[in-house]
């Protein structure tokens, strides 16, 4: 890969976005949500340290922080890590902040982690195949890459058509559409806050799994697992999701191109 300038991506989880993250996403911070993540992070971990990237206001980090694990944390949005920091527990999780393809910290770890579709905040494929870069650089020899992120939903786009919606309620619609040429994903939020209708547009790359295994090789990472959730169901061709562990090697070396 040819060595390029890249500008630090925009913050799109502004103070905005932070002042109700926790509460509109109150769903996934629910024990039966957490608690089979926190599990499977810290048996992959062994007591060694972990490293999250995109660590948000601490849905994932907090918990496992309280398991014992030294955890640190890489994120572009200050309005975020803010939140993390008046939470009980959080001024002891150490937070970098920047770009989670490119910002590096000291140490190493004996797993990293993405979780919730956060590979797709990465929105070329360059950017993913840095970040994958990135994470092997900072695992130690037979450490773990972990990633949560859906599978494209392709099949249920007509032809023709761009739009598939997600989410139909009475304070929330969303939708995705769909840039099949590029990979592109834009997720459309239209939220009832205090009585008035709120729009956000998010912008991801979707990948494939078989993509992601690509670029774990390319960074000197083997596939080692892949589920179809955090209770290590079966990944199939029904899955909607799929959470993917990549080792890498004891004498891994990056393959150039």
């Amino acid at each position: 890969m040819s060595d390029r300038v890249r500008l630090m991506p925009e913050d799109r989880f502004g103070e905005r976005v932070a002042e109700r993250y926790d509460e509109s996403s109150a769903d996934m911070f629910e024990p039966d949500v957490v608690d089979p993540v926190v599990d499977f992070l810290a048996d992959l971990a062994g007591g060694g340290a972990a490293l999250e990237l995109g660590i948000g206001t601490g849905r994932i980090a907090l918990p496992l922080a309280q398991r014992g694990l030294r955890v640190h944390g890489i994120d572009l949005s200050e309005a975020m890590v803010a939140r993390l920091r008046a939470k009980s527990g959080g001024e002891a999780v150490d937070v970098a902040i920047g770009d989670f393809a490119t910002t590096t910290v000291e140490g190493t770890f004996s797993v990293a982690y993405l979780v919730f579709n956060t590979i797709g905040n990465l929105t070329t494929q360059d950017e993913q195949v840095a970040c994958f870069r990135n994470v092997a650089a900072h695992l130690q020899p037979g450490g773990c890459f972990v990633i949560e992120v859906g599978v494209p939903a392709l099949r249920r786009l007509p032809p023709g058509e761009s739009f598939v919606a997600f989410d139909v309620g009475a304070t929330h619609l969303g939708f995705d559409e769909y840039d099949v040429a590029s990979q592109g994903l834009i997720s459309h939020h239209h939220s009832l806050v205090d009585g008035a209708w709120e729009a956000a547009s998010i912008p991801f790359r979707y990948v494939w799994p078989s993509e992601l295994d690509l670029m774990a090789k390319l960074a000197g990472m083997r596939l080692r697992d892949r589920f179809g959730g955090w209770k290590r169901e079966p990944f199939t061709s029904e899955s909607t999701k799929h959470v993917s562990v990549w080792e890498k090697g004891a004498s891994a070396s990056l393959v150039r191109v």
